[in-house]
C-alpha cells in the first residue's frame, strides 16, 4: 500500500517490521526474522510483535483475498483497506527468537462482502508455537470513500 505507515506491515516506516505477505495456493504466507529488538523474555519472541505480525498478516490476506475474488490483480483500483475487528490469540508455546518465523493465513468465511473470517497459524523451525482466529473488516474502497471508515478519518461511518 503506497505511503502506509503501519508499524507491523508499512513499507513507509523506517523503524517498523515491514513485512510481506504472498500467496501460496489459497494461503497468505509470510516469513519474518525477529531479532534482539523483538524480544519478551531472553531469547523469546515478544507476544505483542507476535500479535503485530498476525494482525497485519491477516488484514493482508483479507485485502489479497478480496481482489483475488474480483479476478483482479493486487494493485489495482479500486484499492481496499481493512481493520481488525477481532483478534483471538492463543499461544500454545513460547516462540525463539533465533529462527525465521512463517505464517500462514486463509480466509474460511465472508460475511455481508465486508467481513473477512481467517485462521492464522505461526510456526519457528517447523513448529507451530501460535494460532489466531481473526476478524478483519472492510473499512475502505477506493471507489466508494463514503461507504466505510469514518472512525478512520475515511468516510461516512458506517456499523459493523
Amino acid at each position: 500500500m503506497p505511503g502506509d505507515v503501519c508499524f507491523g506491515c508499512g513499507s513507509s516506516n523506517v523503524a517498523g517490521l515491514q513485512i510481506r505477505s504472498f500467496w501460496d495456493g489459497e494461503e497468505g504466507v509470510c516469513v519474518w526474522q525477529p531479532d534482539g529488538r523483538h524480544q519478551g523474555w531472553a531469547g523469546i519472541t515478544c507476544g505483542g510483535i507476535i500479535a503485530t505480525l498476525i494482525d497485519c498478516h491477516c488484514m493482508a490476506t483479507a485485502m489479497a483475498t478480496a481482489v483475488r475474488r474480483e479476478g483482479r490483480a493486487l494493485g489495482t483500483d479500486p484499492q481496499y483497506r481493512f481493520a481488525t475487528g477481532r483478534l483471538d490469540i492463543g499461544f500454545l508455546k513460547p516462540t525463539p527468537i533465533d529462527r525465521a518465523l512463517e505464517l500462514r493465513a486463509r480466509v474460511i468465511d465472508v460475511r455481508d462482502g465486508r467481513k473477512f473470517y481467517l485462521e492464522c497459524a505461526l510456526s519457528a523451525g517447523g513448529v507451530k508455537t501460535v494460532e489466531a482466529s481473526v476478524v478483519a473488516v472492510l473499512v475502505y474502497r477506493s471507489n466508494d470513500p463514503q461507504a466505510h471508515g469514518a472512525q478512520f478519518g475515511l468516510g461516512a461511518r458506517r456499523a459493523l
